[in-house]
Order: structure tokens, then C-alpha cells, then sequence
């Protein structure tokens, strides 16, 4: 409504023992100033992070939180005519339902993920699903409601998997799909952020270990070089090297792979991954054309009968979304099978997957002294601290050799 203006301020009239200062909503009528607490406190240093052009970490997710909360106000003062406080505060103070179960949100946000085609996606939320409802019955419930996820109960669901035999990377995945249902819960006004469970001083997901997922120029070299026994095995070799010259395109991007891809210098496609959560901001992964990677195409390529045509014959044109899936993980399945073979015979401390290729066309890049902006781009990711995690550490005799450094007179 014209007239009336919203804003979210630190209220720095009041500083509680802690340092802290309460964020608010404050609203603008006829020259005359409300205040609405958000159950939100920040240090100025924490205010002055939120305000960052690019804020980070819990600041970004307070941002997220807050320009949640200025248009919940926007869109009520819209509905209002006339404006008065009283009504906006009506409106704007309802009470939220924290009794709505959680699984039931989970099964739906599970069913529209697979209905918008992104069948691995829904079946990561569907084991996350069984996992949550086998938790809950070991305390003999049927149910979870929002109220009852906090810090203490996410604790206590981490120590069951890992106790149950559960990596700590499978644990932190089934929590990231609980904390977006949260997060949604949020969003439609099931719980307010006061009762948010997740961040800084509250419950913190847990990271898997960082175990080594690269292979060195030296052990690429030997790959390349190594005599496959079988046609199976070459195409698979082939494969995990394209994957690795193509800026270590997983699977799912080399299935999908189309003649239209592809000109006489390079090749370009958007990662599968991030075609639908990134829309507004699509860059494509592109990928320089390289005598090997055509090679590769040249012995193992479909004939390109048109231009829609899939490059290796993965895929096919009719294919439903969960067809798609059960054909890339086939195919994942099958190079995984014949790589870890090669990685055995030429000795490797580590077991070969797809996985690998696209951890060792980044680490490779980082060791060559490319910048990680560039293999940033090169992967499609659009945070560096992405691009960071993948980024294998560097071999013991390298370290020594920089640490040698330090008592270098010369």
C-alpha cells in the first residue's frame, strides 16, 4: 500500500548481556514508527556480515530468513485497506502450528521432486524418509511434528545412524533434506525462526571425513597408458577419461550428451545437477575440444543420425525420468566395475570411480597452479567454497619440498 514502508533494523536501543542487539521489523505509517521483534539478537559484527553485499554461512541464511519476514509483511500490508497497525498486527502475530508432522512434508516434498523429473533427487529424500521413520519408531512414535525437531533430538538421531553403522556423510545428507523441509516449514508459517533447530549455536550438521578422492598427473599418466583386456573394459577406461578431460562431467552430463553439443572447437552443456535450481543463472560447463576427448567420441560414439542424437547411446530420446536414472546408474555402475579393476592392477591406494575422475581433473588443474576461479568455472559451481572441497591435498613429497623451503638460505 502507498504510504506505508517496511524495513528490518537493528534495534541497538537495548543491548542484552550477551552483546547482542534484537533484529526487528519496523513499519512506517503517516510519519509514525512500529517495531515487531522477529526473536532474532545479533552482535553489530554479525548485523554488519547480514548486510554484506555477499553474506555467508549463517549470515546468509539470516538474510534469507529476513527478507522472508519484510515480504510476509508486505504481503499483508497489500491486503489491508485501509492500513492500520492493529490489523497488521492481527495479522502479522498469528500463531504458527508447530503440530504438523514433518514426514508427512517430507513424503510430499519427496513426491514433487519426482514428478518434476529429478527421480535421484527424490530417492535420496525417499532413504532419508525411511531412515527418519525407522529412527522415530525406536521411540515408539508415529509421528514427527516440527516442535518436536530440536537440537537435542537432532543430536540424538546423528549418535543412532552413526551407532547403526551410517557414515557420517550419509548421516549429513538425510539431515540436509530434514533442514530444507524445516526450512519450508518456515516458509508456510509452520514454525517461526525462534524454533529452528539448524546453525551457529544450535544443532550443525555434520561433514563427512575428507578422505582422498584424486589421483595424481602420474597415475593419469599410467591409466592412459594401461592395455584394457576387453572392449567392456576399454569403453569403460574411455569413459572415466572423458569424464576427467571434459571438466570431470559426471555420468549423468556424459548420458545426456548430444551431437547439438558439440562443434569443431568445443563442448557445451549445462549440468544436470543444477539446470533446475540455478534457471535465472544457467552457465554452461564448456570444454575445449581436445584431440583425445574427439578420439574417444570417434571410437565409442552413436552415428549422428540428427543433431538431438545421444553421443554414446545411454540415453534414449523416449526415456521417462526414472528409466533415465536406472539407465545412468547402470552405466555408472558398469565404468565403477572395470575401473576399480584397473586400479588394482596398477596398484592404486585408492579404488577408481567416476567419482574420482571429477575430483582429479580438479585437484590436477590446482596442482598445475590454475586458479581455483578458473576450475570454479570449469566444474559449473557456483560458490568457491564448492570448488574448495573438491580440492585433493597435495602429495607428501610436495609438502616436504615447500616445507624444505623455510630453511632455504640460498
Amino acid at each position: 500500500m502507498i504510504g506505508v514502508t517496511t524495513a528490518i533494523i537493528q534495534d541497538k536501543r537495548v543491548q542484552r548481556k550477551d552483546g547482542t542487539y534484537a533484529i526487528k521489523l519496523r513499519v512506517t505509517y503517516n510519519r509514525e514508527q512500529k517495531y515487531y521483534p522477529i526473536n532474532v539478537a545479533l552482535t553489530p559484527e554479525e548485523w554488519e556480515k547480514t548486510l554484506s553485499q555477499k553474506p555467508r554461512n549463517e549470515a546468509k541464511e539470516n538474510r534469507i530468513f529476513f527478507n522472508k519476514i519484510e515480504q510476509k509483511a508486505i504481503d499483508i500490508i497489500k491486503e489491508l485497506h485501509p492500513f492500520s497497525f492493529q490489523q497488521f498486527e492481527k495479522k502479522f502475530n498469528q500463531k504458527t502450528d508447530r503440530s504438523k508432522d514433518v514426514l508427512s512434508h517430507l513424503e510430499a516434498y519427496k513426491e514433487q521432486l519426482a514428478k518434476d523429473g529429478r527421480s535421484g533427487t527424490a530417492d535420496s529424500y525417499k532413504c532419508a524418509f525411511n531412515s527418519i521413520t525407522k529412527f522415530i519408531k525406536t521411540k515408539n512414535r508415529k509421528k514427527l511434528q516440527f516442535a518436536d525437531v530440536t537440537p537435542e533430538w537432532l543430536s540424538s538421531y546423528e549418535k543412532w545412524m552413526l551407532s547403526s553403522g551410517k557414515s557420517m556423510t550419509t548421516t549429513g545428507i538425510y539431515l540436509r533434506s530434514l533442514r530444507t523441509i524445516m526450512n519450508i516449514g518456515i516458509e508456510e508459517g509452520i514454525i517461526s525462526h525462534e524454533f529452528y533447530p539448524f546453525g551457529k549455536r544450535k544443532y550443525q550438521i555434520p561433514a563427512g571425513r575428507n578422505i582422498k578422492k584424486a589421483v595424481t598427473i602420474a597415475d593419469i599418466k599410467k591409466i592412459v597408458n594401461y592395455t584394457t583386456k576387453t572392449d567392456a573394459e576399454a569403453r569403460a577406461k574411455d569413459l572415466w577419461l572423458f569424464s576427467y578431460l571434459c571438466n570431470g562431467a559426471n555420468v549423468k552430463d556424459i548420458a545426456r550428451l548430444q551431437y547439438r553439443n558439440i562443434d569443431n572447437s568445443k563442448i557445451t552443456f549445462i549440468r544436470a545437477k543444477t539446470e533446475r535450481t540455478t534457471k535465472q543463472d544457467q552457465k554452461p560447463v564448456l570444454v575445449v575440444l581436445l584431440p583425445e576427448i574427439k578420439a574417444i567420441i570417434d571410437r565409442w560414439g552413436e552415428k549422428p543420425i540428427s543433431p538431438e542424437t545421444f553421443v554414446f547411446g545411454i540415453l534414449e530420446k523416449d526415456d521417462t525420468p526414472e528409466r533415465e536414472l536406472a539407465k545412468v546408474r547402470q552405466a555408472t555402475k558398469t565404468i565403477n566395475k572395470y575401473m576399480k579393476r584397473i586400479g588394482e592392477e596398477l596398484e592404486f591406494d585408492l579404488t577408481l570411480t567416476t567419482y574420482t575422475a571429477r575430483h582429479s581433473f580438479a585437484t590436477v588443474l590446482k596442482r598445475s597452479g590454475a586458479p581455483t576461479e578458473f576450475i570454479s568455472e570449469s566444474l559449473g559451481h557456483k560458490d568457491l567454497r564448492t570448488t574448495e572441497n573438491y580440492l585433493d591435498s597435495f602429495e607428501d613429497n610436495v609438502k616436504e619440498s615447500f616445507q624444505r623451503q623455510l630453511l632455504n638460505f640460498d
